[in-house]
């Protein structure tokens, strides 16, 4: 070991005759300590909701949605099938968007009704893995008879709002075909509700509901056609790629749309969280990082006829820096490390705590929070800390190694 270090090491280790300035050193580990626990804390659990989300959203979500410039389209049984060929493209499936109002005996609520193809639907969302979507589209009189009514299913939070259990009727009422010309004649159409889905997501379980393609095809009067094609792909994250390669393939008027696109700026939004955070609870390794500058230049005011001694002795200024330096950074690196080995276990209890009572209405987590310690994520907080702790000595070791050793020993 160099002498510098040792130096340094017998001034961490030897009782200061300024009770204060081992306080400040105290404080100054104290304050590391909180400012990494908590960002590591903070950012875990705040990547670990934005993974959550993503799992959640693509679960009742396609990852490339396929639409006609024009609007409906037919011929979607031979695009599934082109599309399906493509590499990466795991299945494909129709579907046809239906705006209107859901009313039951016990309220009225509106709704984003989509029509889809219960043979394959499942294999693109997995919410609809379960459903039962039985073909009723020939049926014409309903009314009379109930147990023959189209099959709807709805979202969890939706049947709440409508106040319906599986077996109940309910009614649509829709606008219809949109294309068709100045008057617009309402449609309402009863429908038997067969069961429910739950995505997890607060915005599909209280607004979406399900029913087969050939009623949908029937309300909005169109025919044969629908309103796109949703794909599941086999990597999520090469969803741009993949809607790429439907585009040059089918071409001109189709166009696409990855996940990414239809929830950029929700995950925006959650980037730009996450760094603010993450500038934010700096500021307390920064606080800190002034208390190790604070407690260093005390240091030196009380080091000054040992530094003079070093120096009468030979020792270059590069030397003394090395020394204070030193002193800052062990101060830091044992805040840090205490900070990281806390932060890791809060991490741990709070991924193992059940906080369901808590958050079960809003964020729909079952157990525990969704925390995902990510090493990219510790890696840029310790070595954020280390760097401002390292910034935090330069000035006090500088004072120090410019000090005349003449002056100080005449006037000391």
């Amino acid at each position: 070991m160099s002498f510098e270090y040792f130096i340094g090491g017998r001034y961490l280790r030897a009782r200061q005759k300024q009770a204060f300035i081992t306080l400040i050193t105290i404080l100054s580990i104290a304050g590391i300590t909180v400012g990494v626990m908590t960002l590591i804390v903070v950012i875990a659990v705040m990547t670990g909701f934005e993974a959550d989300l993503k799992t959640r959203i693509l679960g009742g979500q396609s990852h490339v949605v396929l639409r006609h410039e024009g609007g409906a389209f037919t011929g979607y049984r031979r695009l599934v099938k082109e599309v399906e060929k493509i590499d990466g493209v795991e299945a494909a499936t129709p579907f046809n968007n239906v705006l209107g109002m859901l009313r039951s005996k016990s309220g009225v609520s509106p709704a984003m009704i989509k029509g889809i193809d219960p043979a394959t639907a499942g294999r693109v969302i997995k919410t609809l893995k379960d459903v039962s979507l039985p073909d009723h589209s020939n049926l014409t009189n309903l009314k009379d008879n109930f147990s023959a009514a189209p099959a709807i299913v709805l979202g969890k939070e939706l049947a709440s709002n409508l106040g319906v259990i599986e077996g109940n009727i309910i009614s649509l009422l829709s606008p219809g075909d949109m294309r068709s010309s100045i008057v617009q004649i309402p449609m309402m159409k009863q429908f038997k509700v067969s069961g429910f889905f739950r995505s997890g997501m607060y915005e599909f379980d209280s607004s979406f509901a399900y029913i087969h393609l050939k009623d949908a095809q029937k309300i909005l009067r169109m025919g044969d056609s629908v309103t796109g094609i949703e794909v599941r792909i086999e990597d999520i994250y090469k969803a741009k790629e993949i809607a790429k390669k439907i585009d040059a393939k089918l071409g001109h008027p189709f166009l696409t749309q990855d996940w990414i696109q239809m929830n950029q700026k929700l995950f925006e939004a959650m980037k730009n969280e996450r760094i603010a955070m993450f500038i934010i609870l700096t500021l307390t390794i920064l606080v800190a990082a002034f208390s190790i500058a604070s407690s260093l230049i005390m240091l030196v005011m009380g080091k000054i006829r040992d530094i003079a001694i070093l120096k009468a002795m030979g020792s270059t200024n590069q030397s003394i820096r090395k020394i204070f330096i030193f002193n800052g950074m062990v101060i830091g690196l044992i805040g840090t490390v205490l900070g990281l080995g806390l932060g890791i276990l809060l991490c741990t209890i709070l991924k193992h705590y059940d906080i369901s009572e808590l958050t079960k209405n809003i964020y729909y987590f079952t157990t525990t929070l969704p925390v995902k310690l990510e090493i990219f994520d510790v890696i840029s907080i310790v070595s954020s800390a280390l760097v401002i702790c390292f910034l935090a000595t330069l000035y006090p070791a500088h004072q120090a190694a410019k000090l005349n050793p003449v002056d100080a020993i005449r006037y000391r």
